[in-house]
């Protein structure tokens, strides 16, 4: 199901976002929910490692002791 929601945006970031969807002949639409969910994973990706570094029990190792674990 999808739903109608109305936003405003600057000029300059509407005009490159029509020009981007005439030119690869794709929807605004597509390019908008694509950024956003991209967007919204990112956050959440962010948030969870801010949430981790600042809990007390959270075990931090270094980059190479990572390496090691991983095998690289």
């Amino acid at each position: 199901m999808t739903l109608l929601k109305a936003f405003r945006l600057p000029a300059g970031l509407v005009n490159r976002l029509t020009l981007l969807a005439k030119a690869t002949r794709r929807s605004e639409t597509f390019y908008v929910t694509d950024a956003l969910a991209h967007y919204l994973e990112d956050y959440a990706d962010a948030q969870i490692a801010k949430d981790r570094f600042n809990d007390p029990k959270s075990k931090i190792i270094s980059g190479a002791e990572l390496r090691k674990q991983i095998g690289v």
